[in-house]
């Protein structure tokens, strides 16, 4: 029996989405079609795979996500809010691209002299059709045992720009498949809009969709051939890695010194050069999209009869092929066509649909300026739940905490400001210097400033508490932790 591993790569930077994304909460966190995440749909569509093969025996083992340290948390509970068991979580103190991501994977697959098929699969696309994509898994997996490394490619419907191309050598389906494959000729790169036409009418290119799938072991062997300084400095990240229960942390030094390099450019587009028959392109028709911009969700979106697609409190009178999202206010529009506004608590974007690709130049100017929008929401996440920030002024700031069931804050002080604390919902459970003792709705305390305290929700249902912290200093870097669940350090 082959093992099927899931690696899923949830990195990102939370830019081409801005915004709704932002450097601190991703795109794939976000929930831009139904209520369930880009990573969680990911998550599920693996689960579909279970028993979805035939011919030989495969069982697809619990996925392994691969995401950056400050997403740890919300990895987790996105993973067990879809109720979706994981096998573990690697934790890139930096990014370094695709290619080291899949390395250290394949090292930990093969630890233990097992070996496994890999598909890879980044965390932040969208796949319309799943039994499409199971029957593509399908065929590449039979080129997978042969260890041939396969990558998945779109059949382009449109001269797309914004997409790196895979162009195809002969057809090498096998007899009965459903799904074309081919020799892969070479990758190009994203052409410009007349190349971009020229490779629409060929019909000899597909969009690289960014997918692949190999053996653990095959994948090793191809980079100790084409990238043997990324396979040093993933051993190394991983011998001197460490485990803290479900996470592994790769080695921060050895990471750090990894070449950044993708897939593609690592070790795909060096193969047909040297083994032509080893590198394998197999379509996926799947109604694949990477949601790369605005536009794109524009695309994917369900719309009105006057093609806009919208969400929240909307109304769009003589508008038309816009994409309108209201998370915390009315947004209205009138005689406007081919827009996006996006509204969240802390700010609006409105740009024209052909320029979404240029938000990159607003995230330029806010990186410039140190602007918070660039990294976080008004709602920021942390793995005992989330805090927004309500109103600010001179010495003083007003927040609503949210603690999820069984969980609590860390034991800390702070050296410049004192916090009020008012339970607005839930049963509060306070540590307050050497006292312990509850709050209920409608009560309160006051934490002075020098004082250990601590707040937990030992209940059933989410404690909501407002905070007014007042002090000449309220930054978050005003902590000191003396015991924390999460095993965080002196920040916040």
């Amino acid at each position: 029996m082959y093992i099927i591993k899931p690696i899923i790569l949830a990195g990102g930077g939370g830019t081409r989405l801005w915004p709704l994304s932002r450097e601190h909460y991703p795109k794939q966190f976000t929930r831009i079609y139904n209520k369930y995440s880009l990573l969680q749909n990911t998550l599920f569509r693996l689960k579909s795979s279970e028993g979805a093969t035939t011919g030989p025996e495969f069982e697809v083992s619990n996925p392994l996500i691969i995401c950056n340290e400050e997403h740890r948390f919300l990895t987790v509970d996105q993973a067990k809010e879809a109720a979706i068991e994981l096998d573990s979580i690697f934790l890139e103190p930096v990014g370094r691209n695709t290619a080291p991501a899949l390395t250290c994977a394949a090292l930990q697959i093969t630890r233990d002299g097992e070996d496994a098929i890999m598909v890879m699969m980044p965390a932040d696309h969208v796949i319309t059709s799943v039994d499409a994509f199971l029957n593509a898994l399908e065929c590449a997996c039979k080129f997978a045992l042969a260890d041939k490394l396969i990558t998945f490619g779109i059949s382009p419907v449109a001269p797309e720009t914004g997409y790196g191309y895979i162009r195809k050598g002969k057809n090498i389906a096998h007899e009965g498949d459903e799904t074309n494959s081919f020799q892969l000729k070479e990758f190009v790169e994203k052409p410009d809009s007349s190349t971009a036409e020229k490779y629409l009418s060929s019909g000899e290119y597909l969009w690289n969709s960014g997918l692949f799938m190999m053996k653990a072991s095959v994948w090793l062997e191809k980079a100790a051939q084409f990238c043997p300084e990324i396979l040093a400095a993933c051993q190394q990240a991983m011998e001197k890695g460490k485990s803290d229960g479900q996470f592994f942390r790769l080695d921060k030094e050895a990471f750090e010194n990894c070449p950044s390099d993708s897939i593609d450019y690592a070790v795909m587009e060096k193969i047909p050069a040297t083994n032509p028959d080893d590198a394998i392109v197999v379509t996926l028709n799947a109604g694949w999209s990477d949601i790369g911009s605005w536009s794109s969700v524009h695309e994917e979106y369900q719309k009105d009869k006057n093609n806009n697609a919208i969400s929240g409190d909307v109304i769009a009178e003589d508008t038309t092929d816009s994409i309108l999202i209201s998370e915390h206010r009315l947004l209205a529009t009138v005689g406007c066509k081919n827009i996006v506004v996006i509204e969240t608590a802390d700010a609006v974007l409105v740009a024209d649909k052909d320029k979404a690709q240029d938000i990159r130049k607003v995230i330029a100017i806010l990186n410039e300026h140190k602007r918070e929008e660039r990294l976080t929401h008004r709602r920021v996440f942390r793995p005992w739940g989330s805090y927004e920030g309500l109103d600010m002024g001179p010495n003083f700031q007003v927040k609503r905490l949210i603690v999820n069931p069984g969980k609590k804050l860390s034991l800390q002080m702070h050296h410049k400001r004192a916090e009020h604390w008012v339970v607005v919902r839930g049963v509060a459970t306070v540590t307050r210097g050497e006292d312990v003792f509850k709050l209920g709705v409608n009560e309160s305390t006051f934490i002075p400033l020098g004082m250990k305290h601590r707040l937990e929700n030992d209940g059933d249902e989410p404690l909501e508490v407002i905070e007014v912290q007042s002090g000449d200093y309220l930054g978050e870097d005003d902590i000191v932790r003396f015991e924390d669940d999460f095993g965080r350090h002196e920040q916040h």
